[in-house]
């Protein structure tokens, strides 16, 4: 049965990673998986900025404009 130590670390200068585990004995077999953390400080992108990024062809541009035709519908809806 396999066992799993968690083990943090700063990669160094070259991309080199060093792990220190005692319980390890020298000739050990053993997988490293790599888990990159998350930069918290990093500001992420928002949707609509995403969005803005995509080619084509936008209906409306504002807020305003999307309240403005649905107003309309909902007006030429009364009016039939």
């Amino acid at each position: 049965m396999a066992t799993a130590l968690h083990i943090k670390t700063t990669v160094q200068p070259g991309g080199k990673i060093e792990v220190n585990a005692p319980e390890l004995t020298e000739g050990m077999r053993v997988s490293v998986f790599v888990a990159v953390e998350e930069d918290e400080s990093a500001e992420k992108p928002r949707a609509l900025d995403i969005i803005s990024r995509f080619q084509g062809h936008r209906v409306f541009k504002t807020a305003e404009e999307v309240d403005a035709y649905i107003r309309e519908e909902r007006d030429s809806w009364e009016r039939e």
